[in-house]
């Protein structure tokens, strides 16, 4: 027999788990689908510790509802850091407690998980995605839902749907960065993102091979004290196995000569690599195309928001290729902008929904939504237009706004 639900959820990450609670809190019997061995997304598969987007550059709280679970969850574990000032706010958090709360989460709203399971396929129906085909140990499966949100990161779900979709913006997508790890630093060793940038800086401009990136984002993590690093770039198609396996070949060689730099500062004779990715922190890939499209402009230049089902703080934060400099482009005040719910739906498959960086932005507001901060306000708010679209239920920007009010999101009027 083949399960039937109301909701199916591709992708287990920070949009994925906000969209599966927020689905199910707002009545749905929801199916949340990871082809990992955990939850958690880039945050806990491809080490990225750092919550970007949930505060302003004036340490405003902006984004709640399933977020501020998340945070809570962390802060009862020890496992975050307050907010810190680095380019933009983020905070810092320990990957195995994300893991933790995220299955807490989902158990205690209700969300069926299945790990390990790997979408291979979509039945399309006219406009409609009709059922997701699955693989898994045991075999192939099939779940039928009546709507599915797209928060695969790479838009794959809506791919195999038969739904309009691109790859990246204007031809060009955001390079990526495989995270490295290094432990053995000792906490009073003075080595901040400062002096690892210069002695990259330094070292590459001697000759050093292996280095590309020499500036990102540096910061201590919590509980363990070891230093993460964002500088390893690649540049890389994500859509393909054999392009992206060797950008991570590549990205392993080089962690080893940052590795090499790290060990000549002060403090830093000891380190050794902790980890490394384990996969590359792909900023951008397909973009489901919905609606309408948010554009750089409205990022950067914020209107009223009282139409908004979610809301965006991180600024416009571009990786133009491998070793090129960051490009920040920051926010006009409030300091945040309103993202709204046509940005989420699609264009040609009414039952289906994006979330977190699959979102429809141009180029500049894509550098901004993709963060995770941001993917779960976009993912709680997915979840829940398509929990009311499945259940027969008023689904316009009103009335998702009032449910996601009632699940604790943050919505200004």
């Amino acid at each position: 027999m083949v399960e039937h639900y109301d909701v199916i959820v591709a992708g287990g990450g920070s949009a994925g788990i906000a969209a599966a609670i927020g689905a199910r809190r707002a009545g749905a019997r929801v199916l949340l689908i990871e082809r990992g061995a955990c939850l958690g997304g880039a945050s806990t598969l491809r080490g990225v510790v750092t919550y970007c987007g949930l505060y302003t550059l004036d340490l405003e709280q902006v984004v709640f509802g399933v977020a501020e679970e998340m945070l809570v969850g962390l802060r009862e574990l020890g496992a975050v850091t307050e907010p810190r000032k680095l380019r933009a706010v983020a905070v810092v958090f320990d990957p195995e407690a994300v893991k933790r709360v995220a299955d807490e989460l989902c158990e205690r709203a209700g969300v069926e998980v299945l790990l390990h399971t790997t979408i291979y396929g979509a039945t399309r129906s006219g406009e409609q995605i009709t059922a997701v085909q699955v693989t898994d140990h045991s075999g192939v499966h099939e779940y039928i839902a009546e709507t599915f949100i797209d928060a695969t990161g790479e838009a794959d779900l809506a791919h195999l749907g038969g739904a309009q979709v691109r790859y990246g913006n204007d031809g060009k997508v955001l390079n990526g960065t495989l995270s490295v790890r290094f432990g053995g630093v000792p906490a009073d060793a003075p080595i901040t993102r400062e002096t690892v940038s210069a002695a990259l800086r330094a070292a590459k401009d001697a000759g050093m091979p292996g280095l590309t990136g020499t500036t990102g984002l540096i910061t201590r993590m919590p509980v363990s004290g070891d230093l993460i690093t964002y500088v390893a770039d690649e540049e890389y198609d994500a859509r393909s196995a054999a392009d992206t396996s060797r950008a991570e070949r590549s990205g392993r060689i080089q962690a080893q000569a940052y590795l090499q730099v790290i060990r000549t500062l002060p403090g830093g004779a000891s380190a050794y690599i902790v980890s490394t990715g384990p996969e590359l922190g792909t900023r951008e890939s397909r973009h489901l195309i919905g609606r309408t499209q948010l554009t750089e402009k409205q990022v950067l230049h914020p209107g009223p928001v009282s139409d908004a089902v979610a809301i965006g703080a991180w600024p416009i934060e571009t990786h133009p290729g491998p070793g090129l400099p960051l490009e920040w482009t920051y926010l006009d005040d409030p300091g945040y902008y309103g993202i709204p719910l046509d940005v989420l739906r699609s264009r040609d498959t009414p039952n289906l929904f994006a979330a977190g960086r699959t979102v429809d932005g141009d180029r500049g507001a894509g550098a901004s939504m993709r963060v995770m901060g941001t993917a779960f306000a976009t993912g709680q708010a997915a979840g829940v237009a398509a929990a009311l679209t499945a259940l027969g239920l008023d689904a316009e920007t009103a009335a998702v706004r009032a449910e996601l009010k009632r699940q604790d999101a943050w919505l200004p009027d």
